[in-house]
Formats: structure tokens, C-alpha cells, sequence
């Protein structure tokens, strides 16, 4: 019998078809805690899912595969206690199905911390596809292509997860995405939606930091050097967010030339500096700084990386920027760096979206609040939350954050209750997995 967590994704998609098969799933029973697979011929995912340190009583994994494409498609649902998973779609290269996994699973979890911790009602999921490597992924007809296919996924779901942007996916995907599926948000404007959420994910960032260095008695984000890992979307306009808080100076890194020759232009005359890195090039995270923030991809936090950074604070925009949660953590701690949870400070990209359906209101004090410092559940008010209960507990800040975020995770819709479930039941009694992808 074939492990399928050892093959490539677009190998896997293949082995899937071998055996008759465009759809999968992995489900975890509520009251026994059993995963239970979709077919005996993928009795290996079953397996990995039991032993994985990334998994944690997820309510279920969905695969699929394109019927045009053939890349693999997955939908991870975490816990959908508070309303429908929902979390970003990366479309992103994976050298195996168990790296492909474990991401989803990791980026679920997070979101369902994300989301509890912004008070806003809706469970913890994220999408993936996983880009090949010979795959022409910059070309539009081919974009077009993947990203309906994925719509008409998530479609088949039947509301379970709601798809969002996130790396690797840009505004005008989403818009192709939204052309097939009502399950989606942070759609174009355009088309009646909140558009690109990365500025107000760069501008709760930039509270969280104020929110720690406030918590430190280290003053305000004035006459402070920040360091940033990663200038795309979110990282660049966190240069503007920091620069209006008088900043000494930002230095940030990018793998795209053509993306710094844009910034550079954009910031001449300003104390920015901006250098060019290979992607396995992590030098700057040892540059001195008051506040460190990664804005790549995760699990940039890591034996090799930690002991390098000077930084006071550590507060950036990527997910999972912790490699290994509790050792790296304390790894942290045991240096006196203040690390602010990713979970925590990254929060307002979906905050933005989350309620397009809802309509808009210029200056929206649902999501202005979040952004202030009266508000209980602000991100200043949160994270220095999380700082107090960390010392007063002698635990550390990625603990302390979880903590708080599982325990509102496990409070109910209250309208809908556990509706995830139950969506989860049909598709099972239903056979799914027996369907065809479009």
C-alpha cells in the first residue's frame, strides 16, 4: 500500500485518481477523538494525522484535485465552535504531502487562535493549493484556471470553510475565486467587497508592537529602529504606519528587486534603508534593532535563528513564526526577548473582511476599535494582556496568548452553535468523497 504523505503533492493527486478518487477527507469523530479517513486506500493520512505534533482535534481535512489543473487542493478545518472556519488560501510549493499538512494544520489552528482573540464569530480554517514546480503559476489563464477550480472546492463543502486572501494569492484571484463560490471573503471592492485587507493587518501589527513596548516601559514607537523581514504587501505598508509614529529609522529585506526599486523610489528622503536577500538568507535578523518583525513565512523563529537577535521586541505579520511553539518560545524568553504571538498582532486582515456581508460604513467603529486603546479587546489592550498574564505566570507570551484564545475559541455561535459539525456529519453521510471535483 502506497504512504501517501511521503509522495509530492501533484504525485499524491495522481495516486488519488489511480484509485478512482478526486475528492478526500479525514474527519475527526466529536465524541471518540478517531480519525477516520475516506477510503482504506488512504489509511497513511489517517496515520501521519494521529502522530503529527501539528495536529490538534481538528475537525477535518479536505482534498481535492483539479479536474483542468491536477494541482491538489486542501481545505483545513480546526474548530468551527464560534461559526464556519475561516482563514486565507496560500497557493504555495510543498515537497511533500506531509509538509503540505502540517502547514494547513499549523495555519488552521492559527486562525482559529486569530479569530477568538478578535472577538469576531467565526472558527479557525485555511486553504492550500499546492503550486507545482514546472507549473506556469504567473501566468493569468492559468491562475484563472486553478483558483475557480478551488472556488468550486470550497463550494462543495457546502459553507464549512470560507476562503480568503493569503500568500501567494492576490486581489485579483480572489476575484476569480468569488466568480464561483459565495464562500469567500476579502473580495475586490469592485465587486462589493473590503479588497485588500493588508493595510489594516500592517496597521494592528504596528498596535501590537506600541502595545509591547509600552508594556516594557520603553516609551512610544518614536526614536525607535525597527527591523522588518519582508516588505510585500503587508510589510511595506507597515513602513507607513511606522514612519508616522516618527520612527529613528526602518531597515527591511526583500527577495524581489523589482518590488525594493518600487519601494525605494517610494521612500526617497526617508531614514528607510532596503536590501535584497536570497530566500534562505536570514542575516537580518541579527541586525540591531528595538523591534524585530517577520513578515515572510513561518517557523522563521528557530534554533538557528534565535540566539542571532538583539531585537528588544519581537512583533511581525507572518504566521507561525515560531518553528517548534514551546521549545522556541522559551528559547526566546530565556533570552529576555518579549515575543507578541503572531496570532495576536496579525488579527486585522480578517477583522477587516470577515463581515463584508454586513455593508460598510466609513471610519466602522467595529473595526476602528480594535485599532484604539480603549477597548478591552483592542490589539493594544490584548497584547498587553497576554505580556502581564506571561510574567505573572511565569509562562511564556505564546502560552500565555494561547490560553486566552483557546478558552474563547470554545464559546458557541450564538445563533448558530456548532453548525460546523453538523456540516461536517452531511458531507460524510452524503459520500462526498465519492463526488467529482470540477
Amino acid at each position: 500500500m502506497v504512504d501517501p504523505v511521503v509522495l509530492r503533492p501533484r504525485a499524491f493527486a495522481d495516486h488519488l485518481r489511480s484509485i478512482g478518487r478526486s475528492r478526500a477527507y479525514a474527519v475527526t469523530d466529536p465524541q471518540s477523538g478517531n480519525i477516520k479517513v475516506s477510503d482504506p486506500a488512504l489509511a497513511g493520512l489517517g496515520d501521519f494525522l494521529r502522530t503529527s505534533p501539528d495536529f490538534h482535534g481538528h475537525e477535518g481535512v479536505f482534498l481535492g484535485v483539479g479536474r483542468e489543473s491536477g494541482a491538489l487542493f486542501g481545505a483545513f478545518v480546526h474548530d468551527t465552535r464560534r461559526g464556519q472556519a475561516q482563514g486565507g488560501l496560500r497557493f504555495w510549493p510543498y515537497p511533500t504531502l506531509a509538509g503540505f499538512l502540517s502547514d494547513g494544520l499549523r495555519l488552521a489552528q492559527g486562525m482559529t487562535r486569530k479569530n477568538a482573540l478578535a472577538g469576531i464569530w467565526w472558527g479557525g480554517g485555511k486553504g492550500l493549493i499546492a503550486r507545482d514546480p514546472d507549473a506556469p503559476f504567473r501566468d493569468p489563464a492559468y491562475r484563472r484556471t486553478i483558483y475557480r477550480e478551488y472556488a468550486s472546492f470550497c463550494t462543495s463543502l457546502r459553507g464549512v470553510y470560507l476562503t480568503a486572501e493569503d500568500a501567494g494569492t492576490g486581489p485579483a484571484d480572489m476575484a476569480e475565486v468569488f466568480a464561483q463560490t459565495r464562500f469567500v471573503t476579502c473580495i475586490p471592492a469592485a465587486v462589493g467587497g473590503s479588497g485588500n485587507p493588508s493595510p489594516a493587518t500592517a496597521k494592528g501589527v504596528v498596535c501590537a508592537m506600541e502595545g509591547a513596548l509600552d508594556h516594557l516601559g520603553l516609551g512610544t514607537l518614536a526614536g525607535k529602529r525597527i527591523v522588518l523581514q519582508g516588505t510585500g504587501n503587508v510589510g511595506s505598508a507597515m513602513i507607513d504606519e511606522l514612519l508616522a509614529r516618527d520612527v529613528a529609522s526602518v531597515l527591511g529585506s526583500d527577495i524581489s528587486g523589482e518590488r525594493l526599486a518600487s519601494l525605494r523610489e517610494r521612500y526617497a528622503g526617508a531614514n528607510v534603508e532596503l536590501r535584497l536577500r536570497e530566500g534562505d538568507d536570514h542575516s537580518i535578523l541579527s541586525e540591531p534593532c528595538d523591534v524585530l518583525a517577520p513578515n515572510a513565512l513561518g517557523g522563521i523563529l528557530n534554533p538557528e535563528t534565535i540566539p542571532t537577535i538583539t531585537a528588544k521586541v519581537i512583533c511581525g505579520a507572518a504566521n507561525n513564526q515560531l518553528l517548534a511553539e514551546e521549545r522556541d518560545a522559551n528559547a526566546l524568553r530565556d533570552r529576555g526577548i518579549v515575543y507578541v504571538p503572531d496570532f495576536l498582532a496579525n488579527r486585522m486582515g480578517i477583522v477587516s473582511c470577515a463581515n463584508e456581508q454586513y455593508g460598510y460604513v466609513d471610519d466602522d467603529p467595529a473595526i476602528q476599535r480594535h485599532f484604539g486603546r480603549e477597548w478591552d479587546n483592542s490589539v493594544f489592550k490584548v497584547t498587553q494582556q497576554t505580556l502581564r498574564l506571561a510574567a505573572a505566570e511565569g509562562i511564556t507570551t505564546a502560552a500565555a496568548a494561547s490560553r486566552i484564545a483557546d478558552e474563547l475559541a470554545g464559546h458557541e455561535h450564538p445563533i448558530w452553535g456548532h453548525r460546523g459539525a453538523a456540516i461536517i456529519r452531511t458531507l460524510v453521510d452524503a459520500r462526498w468523497h465519492e463526488g467529482a471535483c470540477p
